[in-house]
């Protein structure tokens, strides 16, 4: 096996793990799967500002903590 056949059989193999990689991610069936993750950062910050919103309504009124 000469280095132009190796070249040429690995060339395929990348294309079919690329075109793989693409069907997997672009899929229907994941579609929500993946709109919930792209989300998730978003969710954390909701809950920061809500536990944030909670301290400052426990302070005294005088603004002392």
């Amino acid at each position: 096996m000469d280095a132009g056949t190796l070249g040429a059989i690995s060339t395929v193999l990348v294309m079919i793990a690329f075109f793989g990689v693409c069907w997997w991610a672009f899929s229907p069936r994941r579609k929500k799967r993946f709109e919930e993750d792209a989300n998730l950062p978003f969710a954390d910050d909701a809950k920061d500002a809500e536990h944030q919103n909670n301290d400052h309504s426990n302070d005294d009124s005088d603004g002392r903590n």
